[in-house]
Protein backbone atom coordinates (compact mmCIF):
# COMPACT_ATOMS: atom_id res chain seq x y z
CA UNK A 1 0.00 0.00 0.00
CA UNK A 2 1.43 3.36 -1.05
CA UNK A 3 1.74 5.75 1.90
CA UNK A 4 4.76 7.85 0.89
CA UNK A 5 5.58 9.97 -2.18
CA UNK A 6 9.14 11.00 -2.99
CA UNK A 7 9.73 13.93 -5.37
CA UNK A 8 12.91 14.42 -7.40
CA UNK A 9 12.82 18.14 -8.19
CA UNK A 10 10.35 18.89 -5.37
CA UNK A 11 10.95 22.65 -5.56
CA UNK A 12 9.51 23.09 -9.04
CA UNK A 13 6.27 25.03 -9.16
CA UNK A 14 4.28 22.08 -10.54
CA UNK A 15 6.04 19.50 -8.40
CA UNK A 16 5.53 21.48 -5.20
CA UNK A 17 1.79 21.71 -5.89
CA UNK A 18 1.62 17.92 -6.21
CA UNK A 19 3.67 17.56 -3.03
CA UNK A 20 1.22 19.76 -1.18
CA UNK A 21 -1.69 17.76 -2.59
CA UNK A 22 -0.29 14.48 -1.30
CA UNK A 23 0.48 15.99 2.11
CA UNK A 24 -3.14 17.11 2.26
CA UNK A 25 -4.15 13.53 1.40
CA UNK A 26 -2.21 12.29 4.44
CA UNK A 27 0.81 10.88 2.59
CA UNK A 28 4.38 11.17 3.80
CA UNK A 29 6.27 13.52 1.45
CA UNK A 30 10.00 13.96 0.94
CA UNK A 31 12.24 15.00 -1.90
CA UNK A 32 15.36 16.44 -3.45
CA UNK A 33 16.01 19.74 -5.17
CA UNK A 34 19.14 21.41 -6.45
CA UNK A 35 18.88 24.60 -4.38
CA UNK A 36 16.93 25.93 -1.42
CA UNK A 37 14.22 28.41 -2.42
CA UNK A 38 11.20 30.04 -0.76
CA UNK A 39 9.11 27.17 -2.14
CA UNK A 40 11.29 24.44 -0.65
CA UNK A 41 11.44 26.28 2.67
CA UNK A 42 7.65 26.49 2.67
CA UNK A 43 7.36 22.75 1.93
CA UNK A 44 9.72 21.97 4.81
CA UNK A 45 7.66 24.17 7.14
CA UNK A 46 4.52 22.32 6.03
CA UNK A 47 6.01 18.92 6.93
CA UNK A 48 7.97 17.68 3.91
CA UNK A 49 11.52 16.37 4.31
CA UNK A 50 13.64 18.20 1.72
CA UNK A 51 17.39 17.93 1.02
CA UNK A 52 19.69 19.52 -1.57
CA UNK A 53 22.40 16.91 -2.22
CA UNK A 54 21.97 14.29 -4.95
CA UNK A 55 22.72 11.37 -2.68
CA UNK A 56 20.98 8.05 -2.18
CA UNK A 57 22.16 8.22 1.42
CA UNK A 58 20.06 11.36 1.96
CA UNK A 59 16.79 9.57 1.12
CA UNK A 60 14.90 9.04 4.41
CA UNK A 61 14.64 5.40 5.49
CA UNK A 62 10.84 5.33 5.36
CA UNK A 63 10.98 6.22 1.63
CA UNK A 64 13.20 3.26 0.68
CA UNK A 65 10.53 0.57 0.42
CA UNK A 66 9.07 0.11 -3.10
CA UNK A 67 5.94 -1.43 -1.59
CA UNK A 68 5.03 1.79 0.23
CA UNK A 69 6.69 4.60 -1.76
CA UNK A 70 5.80 6.16 -5.11
CA UNK A 71 8.41 8.30 -6.87
CA UNK A 72 7.61 11.37 -8.98
CA UNK A 73 10.25 13.20 -11.01
CA UNK A 74 10.44 16.22 -13.28
CA UNK A 75 11.96 15.91 -16.77
CA UNK A 76 14.19 18.85 -15.85
CA UNK A 77 16.23 16.41 -13.74
CA UNK A 78 19.16 14.91 -15.71
CA UNK A 79 18.88 11.26 -16.71
CA UNK A 80 22.04 10.35 -14.76
CA UNK A 81 20.68 11.70 -11.47
CA UNK A 82 21.87 9.17 -8.88
CA UNK A 83 18.67 9.14 -6.80
CA UNK A 84 16.49 8.69 -9.88
CA UNK A 85 18.74 5.87 -11.10
CA UNK A 86 18.60 4.14 -7.72
CA UNK A 87 14.79 4.25 -7.58
CA UNK A 88 14.54 2.92 -11.14
CA UNK A 89 17.01 0.11 -10.45
CA UNK A 90 15.33 -0.81 -7.16
CA UNK A 91 11.89 -1.61 -8.53
CA UNK A 92 10.01 1.49 -7.40
CA UNK A 93 6.97 2.82 -9.27
CA UNK A 94 8.44 5.95 -10.90
CA UNK A 95 6.32 8.47 -12.82
CA UNK A 96 6.82 11.86 -14.43
CA UNK A 97 5.01 14.79 -12.89
CA UNK A 98 2.74 15.01 -15.93
CA UNK A 99 1.69 11.36 -15.57
CA UNK A 100 0.82 11.88 -11.92
CA UNK A 101 -1.15 15.05 -12.69
CA UNK A 102 -3.05 13.08 -15.32
CA UNK A 103 -3.99 10.47 -12.70
CA UNK A 104 -5.14 13.15 -10.25
CA UNK A 105 -7.30 14.75 -12.97
CA UNK A 106 -9.15 11.51 -13.74
CA UNK A 107 -12.81 11.79 -12.79
CA UNK A 108 -12.63 15.58 -12.59
CA UNK A 109 -14.19 18.23 -14.83
CA UNK A 110 -10.83 19.41 -16.09
CA UNK A 111 -10.34 23.00 -17.27
CA UNK A 112 -6.86 23.16 -18.81
CA UNK A 113 -4.98 26.24 -20.02
CA UNK A 114 -2.12 25.68 -22.46
CA UNK A 115 0.15 28.07 -24.33
CA UNK A 116 3.75 29.15 -24.66
CA UNK A 117 2.93 32.21 -22.54
CA UNK A 118 -0.06 33.63 -20.67
CA UNK A 119 -1.17 30.30 -19.22
CA UNK A 120 -0.26 30.85 -15.57
CA UNK A 121 -2.25 34.06 -15.12
CA UNK A 122 -5.19 32.67 -17.09
CA UNK A 123 -5.27 29.38 -15.13
CA UNK A 124 -5.05 31.24 -11.84
CA UNK A 125 -7.89 33.55 -12.84
CA UNK A 126 -10.01 30.53 -13.85
CA UNK A 127 -9.34 29.01 -10.42
CA UNK A 128 -10.39 32.26 -8.73
CA UNK A 129 -13.54 32.57 -10.85
CA UNK A 130 -14.43 28.95 -10.10
CA UNK A 131 -14.30 29.73 -6.39
CA UNK A 132 -16.10 33.08 -6.62
CA UNK A 133 -18.64 32.40 -9.38
CA UNK A 134 -19.23 28.64 -9.22
CA UNK A 135 -18.47 28.38 -5.49
CA UNK A 136 -16.27 25.32 -5.96
CA UNK A 137 -13.17 23.96 -7.63
CA UNK A 138 -9.59 22.83 -7.08
CA UNK A 139 -6.48 23.84 -9.04
CA UNK A 140 -2.86 23.01 -9.78
CA UNK A 141 -1.21 26.29 -10.71
CA UNK A 142 2.09 27.23 -12.33
CA UNK A 143 2.65 30.15 -9.96
CA UNK A 144 1.75 31.34 -6.48
CA UNK A 145 -1.73 32.86 -6.55
CA UNK A 146 -1.96 36.01 -4.46
CA UNK A 147 -5.65 35.36 -3.77
CA UNK A 148 -5.06 31.81 -2.53
CA UNK A 149 -1.45 32.37 -1.32
CA UNK A 150 -0.59 29.01 -2.87
CA UNK A 151 -0.04 27.10 -6.09
CA UNK A 152 -2.54 24.47 -4.92
CA UNK A 153 -6.27 25.03 -4.44
CA UNK A 154 -8.37 22.36 -2.74
CA UNK A 155 -12.10 23.07 -2.97
CA UNK A 156 -15.33 21.18 -3.09
CA UNK A 157 -16.88 19.93 -6.31
CA UNK A 158 -15.36 18.26 -9.36
CA UNK A 159 -13.98 21.32 -11.18
CA UNK A 160 -10.21 21.21 -11.62
CA UNK A 161 -8.24 24.06 -13.21
CA UNK A 162 -4.79 23.01 -14.39
CA UNK A 163 -1.91 24.63 -16.21
CA UNK A 164 -1.12 22.38 -19.18
CA UNK A 165 2.64 22.56 -19.73
CA UNK A 166 3.98 21.96 -23.22
CA UNK A 167 7.55 21.29 -22.01
CA UNK A 168 8.50 17.66 -22.75
CA UNK A 169 4.97 17.27 -24.21
CA UNK A 170 3.68 16.99 -20.63
CA UNK A 171 0.22 18.31 -21.55
CA UNK A 172 -0.43 15.22 -23.66
CA UNK A 173 -1.06 13.33 -20.40
CA UNK A 174 -4.23 15.35 -19.81
CA UNK A 175 -7.71 14.78 -21.26
CA UNK A 176 -9.50 18.05 -20.48
CA UNK A 177 -13.19 18.83 -20.78
CA UNK A 178 -12.53 22.40 -21.86
CA UNK A 179 -9.18 23.87 -22.89
CA UNK A 180 -7.78 27.30 -23.69
CA UNK A 181 -4.75 27.77 -25.94
CA UNK A 182 -3.25 31.22 -25.35
CA UNK A 183 -0.29 31.13 -27.75
CA UNK A 184 1.79 28.74 -29.84
CA UNK A 185 5.09 30.55 -30.36
CA UNK A 186 8.33 28.80 -31.19
CA UNK A 187 9.76 27.66 -27.84
CA UNK A 188 11.42 24.63 -26.25
CA UNK A 189 13.13 23.98 -29.56
CA UNK A 190 15.66 21.84 -27.66
CA UNK A 191 12.73 19.44 -27.17
CA UNK A 192 10.69 19.96 -30.35
CA UNK A 193 13.29 20.89 -32.94
CA UNK A 194 11.00 23.06 -35.09
CA UNK A 195 8.10 25.46 -34.72
CA UNK A 196 5.98 23.09 -36.82
CA UNK A 197 6.58 20.35 -34.25
CA UNK A 198 5.41 22.73 -31.51
CA UNK A 199 2.21 23.43 -33.46
CA UNK A 200 1.63 19.71 -33.99
CA UNK A 201 1.95 19.03 -30.27
CA UNK A 202 -0.71 21.65 -29.53
CA UNK A 203 -2.95 20.07 -32.17
CA UNK A 204 -2.46 16.74 -30.39
CA UNK A 205 -3.40 18.44 -27.11
CA UNK A 206 -6.67 19.66 -28.67
CA UNK A 207 -7.21 16.11 -30.00
CA UNK A 208 -7.30 14.94 -26.37
CA UNK A 209 -10.25 17.14 -25.35
CA UNK A 210 -13.09 14.87 -24.33
CA UNK A 211 -16.18 14.36 -26.49
CA UNK A 212 -18.70 17.14 -25.95
CA UNK A 213 -15.97 19.46 -24.74
CA UNK A 214 -14.69 22.78 -26.03
CA UNK A 215 -11.46 24.32 -27.32
CA UNK A 216 -11.01 28.09 -26.93
CA UNK A 217 -8.15 29.38 -29.08
CA UNK A 218 -6.55 32.80 -29.17
CA UNK A 219 -7.37 34.22 -32.60
CA UNK A 220 -3.62 34.48 -33.32
CA UNK A 221 -3.09 30.75 -32.72
CA UNK A 222 -2.42 28.89 -35.94
CA UNK A 223 -2.87 25.17 -35.37
CA UNK A 224 -4.90 22.43 -37.03
CA UNK A 225 -8.06 21.53 -35.11
CA UNK A 226 -9.12 18.05 -36.13
CA UNK A 227 -11.12 16.88 -33.12
CA UNK A 228 -14.66 16.35 -34.46
CA UNK A 229 -16.14 15.72 -31.00
CA UNK A 230 -15.77 19.26 -29.66
CA UNK A 231 -16.92 22.84 -30.13
CA UNK A 232 -14.23 25.35 -31.11
CA UNK A 233 -14.30 29.05 -30.20
CA UNK A 234 -11.92 31.97 -30.69
CA UNK A 235 -11.00 34.79 -28.32
CA UNK A 236 -9.08 38.03 -28.63
CA UNK A 237 -8.35 41.25 -26.81
CA UNK A 238 -10.36 43.39 -29.20
CA UNK A 239 -10.87 41.61 -32.54
CA UNK A 240 -14.64 41.88 -33.18
CA UNK A 241 -14.50 38.75 -35.35
CA UNK A 242 -13.56 36.58 -32.34
CA UNK A 243 -16.32 34.74 -30.48
CA UNK A 244 -15.11 36.28 -27.21
CA UNK A 245 -13.49 39.73 -27.09
CA UNK A 246 -13.36 42.99 -25.17
CA UNK A 247 -15.12 46.16 -26.31
CA UNK A 248 -15.25 49.72 -24.99
CA UNK A 249 -11.80 49.38 -23.41
CA UNK A 250 -11.41 52.35 -21.03
CA UNK A 251 -7.97 52.99 -19.47
CA UNK A 252 -8.05 53.86 -15.78
CA UNK A 253 -5.38 55.35 -13.54
CA UNK A 254 -2.45 53.11 -12.68
CA UNK A 255 -2.67 50.84 -15.71
CA UNK A 256 -6.08 49.31 -14.94
CA UNK A 257 -8.94 48.94 -17.41
CA UNK A 258 -12.71 48.87 -17.53
CA UNK A 259 -14.32 47.07 -20.46
CA UNK A 260 -17.17 44.93 -21.73
CA UNK A 261 -16.72 41.25 -22.59
CA UNK A 262 -18.65 40.05 -25.62
CA UNK A 263 -19.69 36.37 -25.63
CA UNK A 264 -21.58 34.32 -28.26
CA UNK A 265 -24.87 34.99 -26.48
CA UNK A 266 -24.49 38.50 -25.08
CA UNK A 267 -22.35 41.03 -23.31
CA UNK A 268 -20.99 41.31 -19.78
CA UNK A 269 -20.74 45.07 -19.34
CA UNK A 270 -18.50 47.17 -17.13
CA UNK A 271 -15.89 44.61 -16.16
CA UNK A 272 -12.85 45.82 -14.26
CA UNK A 273 -9.85 43.56 -13.73
CA UNK A 274 -8.02 43.73 -10.42
CA UNK A 275 -4.57 43.65 -12.05
CA UNK A 276 -2.91 45.94 -14.58
CA UNK A 277 -1.97 45.62 -18.24
CA UNK A 278 -3.73 45.13 -21.59
CA UNK A 279 -2.30 41.62 -21.90
CA UNK A 280 -4.16 40.67 -18.73
CA UNK A 281 -7.41 42.02 -20.17
CA UNK A 282 -6.92 39.49 -22.97
CA UNK A 283 -6.18 36.78 -20.39
CA UNK A 284 -9.42 37.69 -18.61
CA UNK A 285 -11.37 37.27 -21.86
CA UNK A 286 -9.92 33.74 -22.13
CA UNK A 287 -10.83 32.93 -18.54
CA UNK A 288 -14.39 34.20 -18.97
CA UNK A 289 -14.68 32.19 -22.20
CA UNK A 290 -13.67 29.07 -20.29
CA UNK A 291 -16.24 29.80 -17.57
CA UNK A 292 -18.90 30.37 -20.25
CA UNK A 293 -18.08 27.10 -22.03
CA UNK A 294 -18.07 25.17 -18.73
CA UNK A 295 -21.46 26.61 -17.76
CA UNK A 296 -22.89 25.66 -21.15
CA UNK A 297 -21.54 22.11 -20.93
CA UNK A 298 -22.78 21.64 -17.36
CA UNK A 299 -26.19 23.20 -17.89
CA UNK A 300 -25.44 26.02 -15.46
CA UNK A 301 -26.12 29.75 -15.53
CA UNK A 302 -23.20 32.18 -15.48
CA UNK A 303 -24.04 35.01 -13.06
CA UNK A 304 -22.67 38.26 -14.61
CA UNK A 305 -22.61 40.10 -11.29
CA UNK A 306 -20.52 37.38 -9.61
CA UNK A 307 -18.29 37.34 -12.67
CA UNK A 308 -17.67 41.08 -12.46
CA UNK A 309 -16.93 40.76 -8.75
CA UNK A 310 -14.53 37.88 -9.38
CA UNK A 311 -12.61 39.82 -12.01
CA UNK A 312 -12.40 42.94 -9.83
CA UNK A 313 -11.08 41.03 -6.78
CA UNK A 314 -8.44 39.04 -8.66
CA UNK A 315 -5.02 40.04 -7.33
CA UNK A 316 -2.82 38.11 -9.74
CA UNK A 317 0.17 35.81 -9.46
CA UNK A 318 3.53 36.36 -7.84
CA UNK A 319 6.21 37.05 -10.48
CA UNK A 320 3.61 37.78 -13.17
CA UNK A 321 3.75 41.56 -13.70
CA UNK A 322 4.15 41.71 -9.94
CA UNK A 323 4.40 45.33 -8.76
CA UNK A 324 6.68 45.13 -5.71
CA UNK A 325 7.34 48.85 -5.18
CA UNK A 326 5.20 51.66 -6.55
CA UNK A 327 5.68 55.42 -6.25
CA UNK A 328 6.27 58.41 -8.53
CA UNK A 329 9.89 58.41 -7.35
CA UNK A 330 10.74 54.76 -7.93
CA UNK A 331 8.89 51.63 -9.09
CA UNK A 332 9.91 47.99 -9.13
CA UNK A 333 8.11 45.27 -11.12
CA UNK A 334 9.07 41.59 -11.21
CA UNK A 335 7.97 39.33 -14.05
CA UNK A 336 8.55 35.70 -15.07
CA UNK A 337 8.89 36.57 -18.77
CA UNK A 338 11.58 34.47 -20.46
CA UNK A 339 10.47 34.42 -24.12
CA UNK A 340 10.87 37.38 -26.52
CA UNK A 341 7.10 37.75 -27.04
CA UNK A 342 6.54 37.86 -23.28
CA UNK A 343 9.25 40.49 -22.81
CA UNK A 344 7.82 42.61 -25.61
CA UNK A 345 4.29 42.41 -24.15
CA UNK A 346 5.46 43.24 -20.63
CA UNK A 347 7.59 46.22 -21.68
CA UNK A 348 4.73 47.47 -23.84
CA UNK A 349 2.38 47.31 -20.88
CA UNK A 350 4.87 49.16 -18.67
CA UNK A 351 5.28 51.90 -21.31
CA UNK A 352 1.51 52.27 -21.51
CA UNK A 353 1.10 52.27 -17.74
CA UNK A 354 4.06 54.58 -16.99
CA UNK A 355 4.46 56.57 -20.23
CA UNK A 356 6.96 59.20 -19.12
CA UNK A 357 9.23 57.06 -16.96
CA UNK A 358 12.71 55.63 -17.59
CA UNK A 359 12.82 51.80 -17.60
CA UNK A 360 15.83 49.77 -16.46
CA UNK A 361 15.25 46.15 -17.52
CA UNK A 362 17.14 43.33 -15.80
CA UNK A 363 17.01 40.03 -17.67
CA UNK A 364 18.32 36.62 -16.65
CA UNK A 365 18.40 34.48 -19.84
CA UNK A 366 16.95 31.00 -19.26
CA UNK A 367 18.71 28.07 -20.96
CA UNK A 368 21.64 28.07 -23.34
CA UNK A 369 19.54 26.64 -26.16
CA UNK A 370 16.85 29.30 -25.85
CA UNK A 371 19.50 32.03 -25.78
CA UNK A 372 21.19 30.54 -28.85
CA UNK A 373 17.91 30.23 -30.74
CA UNK A 374 16.37 33.61 -29.83
CA UNK A 375 19.20 35.99 -28.91
CA UNK A 376 18.34 38.37 -31.76
CA UNK A 377 14.65 38.39 -30.79
CA UNK A 378 15.59 38.93 -27.14
CA UNK A 379 17.74 41.90 -28.13
CA UNK A 380 14.95 43.41 -30.20
CA UNK A 381 12.40 43.09 -27.38
CA UNK A 382 14.75 44.36 -24.66
CA UNK A 383 15.80 47.35 -26.77
CA UNK A 384 12.38 48.79 -25.87
CA UNK A 385 13.74 49.54 -22.38
CA UNK A 386 15.95 52.58 -21.67
CA UNK A 387 18.74 50.59 -20.05
CA UNK A 388 19.48 46.84 -19.97
CA UNK A 389 21.26 44.79 -17.33
CA UNK A 390 21.85 41.15 -18.21
CA UNK A 391 22.90 38.39 -15.85
CA UNK A 392 24.76 35.23 -16.88
CA UNK A 393 22.53 32.51 -18.37
CA UNK A 394 20.58 30.32 -15.96
CA UNK A 395 21.35 26.82 -17.27
CA UNK A 396 18.61 24.80 -15.50
CA UNK A 397 19.00 21.28 -16.90
CA UNK A 398 21.57 22.18 -19.58
CA UNK A 399 25.34 22.04 -19.96
CA UNK A 400 27.06 25.16 -21.37
CA UNK A 401 27.22 25.59 -25.14
CA UNK A 402 30.49 27.02 -26.44
CA UNK A 403 30.08 30.61 -27.61
CA UNK A 404 26.61 31.04 -26.09
CA UNK A 405 26.40 33.67 -23.35
CA UNK A 406 24.38 36.69 -22.25
CA UNK A 407 26.67 38.97 -24.24
CA UNK A 408 25.12 37.55 -27.42
CA UNK A 409 21.99 39.48 -26.53
CA UNK A 410 23.75 42.63 -25.40
CA UNK A 411 25.77 43.00 -28.57
CA UNK A 412 22.55 43.19 -30.61
CA UNK A 413 20.53 45.66 -28.51
CA UNK A 414 20.06 49.03 -30.18
CA UNK A 415 20.34 52.57 -28.86
CA UNK A 416 20.47 51.73 -25.14
CA UNK A 417 23.33 51.09 -22.70
CA UNK A 418 23.79 47.51 -21.50
CA UNK A 419 25.97 45.56 -19.12
CA UNK A 420 26.32 42.08 -17.64
CA UNK A 421 26.14 41.85 -13.85
CA UNK A 422 26.24 38.75 -11.61
CA UNK A 423 22.83 38.27 -10.03
CA UNK A 424 24.38 38.49 -6.55
CA UNK A 425 25.40 42.11 -7.27
CA UNK A 426 22.12 43.32 -8.78
CA UNK A 427 20.84 45.04 -5.64
CA UNK A 428 24.20 46.75 -5.11
CA UNK A 429 24.28 48.01 -8.70
CA UNK A 430 20.67 49.23 -8.60
CA UNK A 431 21.33 51.07 -5.33
CA UNK A 432 24.19 53.01 -6.94
CA UNK A 433 22.61 53.81 -10.33
CA UNK A 434 20.13 56.62 -11.03
CA UNK A 435 17.15 54.38 -11.83
CA UNK A 436 13.43 55.20 -12.12
CA UNK A 437 11.40 52.10 -13.08
CA UNK A 438 13.21 48.80 -12.49
CA UNK A 439 11.84 45.54 -13.87
CA UNK A 440 13.35 42.07 -13.42
CA UNK A 441 12.66 39.36 -15.98
CA UNK A 442 13.48 35.65 -15.99
CA UNK A 443 12.33 32.12 -15.18
CA UNK A 444 15.49 31.06 -13.37
CA UNK A 445 16.71 31.85 -9.86
CA UNK A 446 16.68 35.63 -10.20
CA UNK A 447 13.62 35.49 -7.95
CA UNK A 448 15.95 34.74 -5.02
CA UNK A 449 17.22 38.32 -5.28
CA UNK A 450 13.91 40.17 -5.64
CA UNK A 451 13.71 41.14 -1.97
CA UNK A 452 17.18 42.70 -2.09
CA UNK A 453 16.34 44.60 -5.28
CA UNK A 454 13.03 45.79 -3.80
CA UNK A 455 14.88 47.06 -0.72
CA UNK A 456 17.37 48.94 -2.93
CA UNK A 457 14.54 50.58 -4.87
CA UNK A 458 12.69 51.52 -1.67
CA UNK A 459 15.84 53.25 -0.42
CA UNK A 460 15.64 55.59 -3.41
CA UNK A 461 12.15 56.67 -2.33
CA UNK A 462 13.35 57.47 1.18
CA UNK A 463 16.61 59.11 0.08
Amino acid sequence: MIKNVYFIGIGGIGMSALARYFMHEGMGVAGYDLTETPLTRALSAEGASVHYEDSVGAIPLEFRDPATTLVVFTPAVPADHSELSWFLDSGFMVEKRSEMLGHVAEGKFTMAVAGTHGKTTTTTLVAWLNSQVAGEGSAFLGGISKNFDSNLVLGKGDRLAVEADEFDRSFLRLSPDVAVVTSVDADHLDIYGTHDAVREAFSQFVDRIRAGGAAILNSRVDIEVRNPRIETYSYSLDDPAADFHAENLRPLAGGYYEYDIVTPDGRIADCRLGITGRINVENSVAAVAMMWAAAKMRGETLDPEKLREGLATFTGVRRRFDIRVESPAATYIDDYAHHPRELEAALGSIREMLPDRRITAIFQPHLYTRTRDFHAEFADALSKADELILTPIYPAREEPIEGVDAEMIGRLVTSIPWSVVPKERLAEVIAKRPTDVVVTFGAGNIENHCEEIAAAVKQKINA
